[in-house]
């Protein structure tokens, strides 16, 4: 049942309940899924209806909200929620990208790695953490080195799967630099999986993209070389 585009109920989804969809992993679409009205609230609105349904969450747990430490918590957390570790649903958001020539004909690959993001499970609203590892071959264009660690950021903060982040990221990228010349690796670790459910501590999650010259296996191993080659 919805009420204003709200799902109030967590019956089974195809005969199988909430807990079993999430710990499938299920994604839906490439795009985030958003409602249509999904900006017409602005942020200040938005920050002070999560404080007060927070609250209500850590009154139902049981918590003393008259205690110092918790007293300001549903505010910090519709705050962050907002303006922070969500903040990459707002397209308002998006990081400015400016194109300049490749002046310098540098027509090999460009390889940002390491990228640390943070993201969330938007199965159990839990954090990722992660590295993104990032490639291109110019087609004549290209940014400023800090613009990729942008895109993924943008992209990593809203609720999230990983191969949806990572298909996003080398959209936007594909599109941004004109070329299908994209490679992507996206290794994480999902705290729905350490801290929670089977509680493995010790496994990671990777997700790859290949557009272009990178489905030439030589040119896959070469970048693969790049970013594994110093472990």
């Amino acid at each position: 049942m919805k009420q204003n585009g709200i799902l109030l109920n967590t019956r089974p989804v195809n005969g199988k309940t909430a807990d079993e969809l999430g710990d499938e992993h299920i994604g839906t679409s490439h795009d985030t899924p958003l409602r249509e009205d999904a900006f017409e609230l602005d942020e200040d609105l938005k920050v002070e209806l999560i404080e007060k349904h927070f609250r209500e969450i850590m009154q139902i747990l049981g918590l003393d909200l008259s205690d110092d430490s918790l007293s300001g918590t549903p505010y910090r957390v519709a705050k962050m929620y907002v303006k922070e570790i969500f903040s990459g649903l707002d397209p308002k958001n998006k990081p400015d990208i400016k194109l300049f020539e490749n002046k310098y004909q540098y027509n090999e690959m460009l390889i940002e790695k390491n990228i640390t993001f943070y993201s969330n499970c938007e199965h159990h609203f839990v954090p990722i953490i992660g590295k993104a590892h990032v490639a291109y071959i110019s087609s004549g264009k290209v940014i400023g080195l800090s613009k990729i660690n942008r895109v993924v950021q943008y992209f990593a903060k809203r609720p999230q799967v990983q191969e949806r982040l990572t298909v996003q990221i080398a959209n936007e990228l594909k599109e941004l630099l004109q070329t299908e010349d994209i490679a992507i690796v996206i290794d994480a670790m999902h705290l729905c999986v350490s801290s929670r459910g089977v509680e493995d501590t010790s496994s990671s999650t990777v997700t790859t993209f290949y557009g272009g010259k990178f489905n030439n296996d030589e040119t896959r191993k070469e970048f693969l070389s790049h970013i594994y080659g110093g472990r």
